[in-house]
């Protein structure tokens, strides 16, 4: 059965995007534990490009599907499992990319929803924060996905976000999504 391609996120209200959010079953891989089978021989680019064996995977749905069966282990290494294997997968920075942002509301009844270069939707808060860091080329922002998975924040949509945190009157300048406010600095 193909996956539909993920539906435009201006057209969305932060309600609708909320509801899709709740309604996207996720393989429950947290529970599966087989045993490791070895190297997918895949990687995920820090530009969100997934490769195997050195190519590109050009096929969105098979990103999609793929990004469904990728966990976090304790280790901080990172696999596709499903219930009967195991296979490392290397990642370069984050496994997934928040390629666009939509916001509502201002100051501290803001909400951000983001799209990830999977399609998937998700709006920042307690349960999906934002976080800083200084890397050698700028401030790196994250945006926690599931289970230890997270995504960098684009350039672009950093910009965004900077240009929110700096046009408010909070200090250290931040943003706000879902009651739960996030300071633009990295954090010590």
């Amino acid at each position: 059965m193909p996956m539909e391609p993920p539906p435009d996120l201006a057209s969305l209200s932060l309600a609708d995007i909320a509801r899709l959010a709740g309604e996207k079953k996720l393989p429950l891989v947290e529970k599966w534990h087989p045993t490791h089978c070895g190297d997918s021989e895949m990687r995920i680019a820090r530009d969100g490009t997934w490769f195997h064996q050195g190519s590109p995977i050009g096929r969105q749905e098979m990103v999609r599907l793929f990004s469904t069966i990728l966990r976090r282990e304790p280790d901080g290494g990172y696999v596709l499992v499903t219930p009967v294997e195991k296979l490392d997968i290397a990642v370069e920075d984050a496994p997934f990319v928040a390629v666009e942002m939509k916001a509502e509301g201002s100051g501290s009844d803001a909400r951000l929803a983001f799209r990830l270069n999977t399609g998937d939707m998700i709006t920042a808060g307690a349960d999906h924060p934002l976080r800083f860091e200084q890397g050698e080329d700028g401030p790196r922002p994250y945006l926690h996905v599931r289970g230890g998975l997270e995504a960098l924040v684009a350039r672009p949509v950093y910009y965004e976000l900077a240009e929110r945190a700096l046009s408010g009157d909070d200090d250290p300048a931040g943003v706000w999504s879902n009651d739960a406010f996030f300071p633009l600095e990295a954090a010590a």
